[in-house]
């Protein structure tokens, strides 16, 4: 039985013409031997299986040929090209610097240096893994690398160029090989089934080239892995299976479940995705990428950076004309979210639920969408709301007697939500069809709690006194007032509502919420003043110091038309004031706060005496 030899040895680059997708680095190198321009030293760094080291051999090669062709690749026929393709070449060095890292190799590989080449022109070392080199090993190597003999010639391949000392980068010329892109990735392994006798789907070595991450040699063999699964007939089914890829037919799917709003339906093809064994946090990660070829899709001008194969170019180019432009802004947005917070999430599972509900979400109001620059935070119901039941007509009981209500005070009752403004005689006509917000289904005030919000004001008609009409007595006995009825007894439209501190002070605070994430610093100053109301229209902002003083008075007749709409009082007005320094309250330590407590009772400095205590 012959010998089995992997792709990436068999098929590895003997020419710089085979050598893919380092054309910039393969023809510097070929003019420089055309040329006769030879450095002493040469420093090939880049990522893993792009072809550092295939060059240093190709390189060292060519310049000990002896008969070179016309375009400066090696002949294959001399002694040297010979010796050299039979591994016996005593011209070119291999030194792996992983496993020969100390002073002692070094200065083994520097005593070699001091002995001529006896066939062809030059003695070549390749030191691979340089980066591994101890320190003295590097200082011991400077001297040889900086003044070698004129047939020596230096080639340091490494993968990590940060970890090399300044010094020997300084005597170097270095050359930084780059990652292979998809598109010779793909077209390299077509020529290697080509040759190996196997047929292979386009899209199924794309996906082999997208695992690889533009390494040639990890191409190649995950090719082969590819190969013996399916017994030398590639499909992108059989690929995705092997190697454990997402199919692009999840995200598809998903996005159009997106556009038309099902939340349930996500989570059960997320659920399923979870059976198959993938990972959450590899899966909002392959979403938020699908997101970004959509986008990519869209413009023509960006269509070159999306790396898929032809099939499903089409497709991506299909689905990106149904999703708007601020649907895949805030979807990437939520999408980079949820990998952020994965790691640090208790519940992951839950986490990658909640965004795809936000997701199916985006696009149910568009009167709420922010522009793009961040999507809200808020969720709505999954399922539809219920719609509520007609009402019947059914007789009113009769009224019973009317209490006498005590009268309201006017300081406000604590907690932190605004008072309400009390219910009148005339708010008994009957609602619209909507529903009052007792009887309303749940979900309904979920979905109109942005336009039914409750006005935490009050009212001065709704005290039962008027100072335009004389209160008439109220009968106990009379029928519900008609909804005419009781939209000629409302107050007149020029009425100003009753205000209060709090009240002011929970709508200053609401509106610092609202503000775009360009004026966070104005929200966060907003967030630590209080308003004091001087008066019945006037309340007043303190602040620390004239500039932020100024920032406000800018905003202040937006502020002002804010608090005006909310709280029905168009005689608002808001004054912006700088504290005096005798206002400055000074924080007080343990020991003054205790002197203080003690002044005003003495039994604390008999409890501390009685006890011995001292404050820490």
């Amino acid at each position: 039985m012959e010998n089995y030899i992997v792709s990436a040895r068999k098929y590895r680059p003997s020419t710089f013409d085979s050598v893919v997708g380092q054309h910039a680095l393969t023809t510097t190198l070929k003019n420089a031997i055309a040329t006769g321009k030879l450095a002493h030293a040469y420093l090939f760094c880049g990522p893993r299986g792009v072809g550092k080291t295939t060059c240093a051999r190709i390189f060292a090669k060519t310049i000990n040929c002896l008969h070179p062709t016309a375009d400066g690749e090696a002949c294959n026929e001399c002694e040297s090209c010979v010796a050299f393709n039979e591994q016996r070449s005593y011209n070119i060095h291999e030194l792996d610097a992983a496993s020969n890292n100390s002073v002692d190799d070094i200065r083994q590989l520097v005593e070699q240096v001091r002995i001529p080449p006896q066939v062809g022109r030059y003695k070549v070392y390749i030191i691979d893994e340089v980066h591994m080199l101890s320190a003295s090993a590097f200082n011991a190597f400077l001297k040889t690398l900086e003044e070698p003999p004129h047939y020596a010639i230096f080639i340091l391949a490494t993968t990590e160029k940060h970890k090399i000392l300044p010094t020997i980068l300084s005597r170097c010329q270095i050359y930084d090989f780059q990652r292979i892109g998809v598109e010779d990735t793909v077209a390299h392994l077509a020529y290697v089934a080509s040759k190996e006798g196997i047929t292979a789907e386009p899209e199924a070595l794309n996906v082999i080239a997208l695992k690889a991450d533009g390494g040639m040699r990890d191409a190649l063999s995950i090719f082969d892995q590819v190969v013996s699964f399916t017994g030398g007939h590639i499909t992108y089914q059989s690929t995705i299976e092997n190697l454990n890829v997402l199919d692009y037919e999840y995200y598809f799917r998903l996005t159009d479940l997106f556009l038309e709003n099902k939340a349930g339906d996500t989570l059960l093809l997320f659920n399923e995705v979870l059976n198959k064994g993938f990972d959450g946090n590899h899966f909002i990660t392959g979403l938020a990428s699908h997101f970004r070829d959509l986008l990519v899709s869209k413009d023509p001008a960006t269509l070159p950076l999306l790396e898929v194969g032809a099939t499903i170019r089409e497709r991506y180019g299909a689905q990106a004309k149904k999703c708007p432009l601020p649907f895949l802004y805030r979807a990437m947005k939520l999408c980079n979210d949820c990998d952020l917070n994965y790691r640090a999430s208790r519940n992951k599972r839950l986490l990658v639920e909640l965004t795809l509900i936000q997701l199916a979400q985006l696009t149910a109001d568009d009167e709420e969408a922010s522009g793009g620059r961040g999507p809200r935070a808020a969720l709505k119901p999954i399922s539809a709301p219920a719609q509520p039941a007609a009402p019947t007509a059914q007789p009113q009981p009769a009224a019973p007697v009317a209490q006498p209500q005590p009268a309201p005070t006017a300081a406000p009752t604590p907690g932190p939500q605004p008072t309400s403004r009390p219910a009148t005689p005339q708010a008994a006509p009957t609602q619209s069809s909507a529903g009052t917000p007792a009887t309303r289904p749940l979900s309904s005030l979920n979905s109109a709690a942005k336009e039914e919000k409750k006005i935490p004001v009050l009212n001065k008609g709704g005290l039962g006194i008027s100072i335009r009409h004389a209160a008439a007595p109220e009968n106990p006995a009379a029928p519900a007032a008609t909804p005419a009825a009781a939209s000629a007894a409302a107050p007149p439209a020029d009425e100003d509502y009753m205000v209060n501190e709090r009240d002011i002070n929970y709508y200053w605070q609401e509106y610092a919420g609202q503000l775009p994430q360009e004026q966070v610093a104005l929200a966060k100053r907003m967030r630590n003043v209080h308003l004091t109301l001087l008066n019945d229209h006037t309340c007043e902002a303190v602040v620390d110091n004239p500039i932020v003083a100024k920032e406000f008075t800018d905003e202040t007749p937006v502020i002002q038309e804010y608090l005006r709409t909310h709280l029905k009082n168009r005689k608002i007005a808001l004054a912006i004031r700088v504290s005096a320094p005798k206002e400055q309250v000074r924080v007080y330590g343990r020991n003054e706060q205790f002197q203080m407590m003690s002044e005003k009772n003495t039994t604390l400095l008999d409890l501390q005496n009685e006890f011995g205590l001292e404050f820490m």
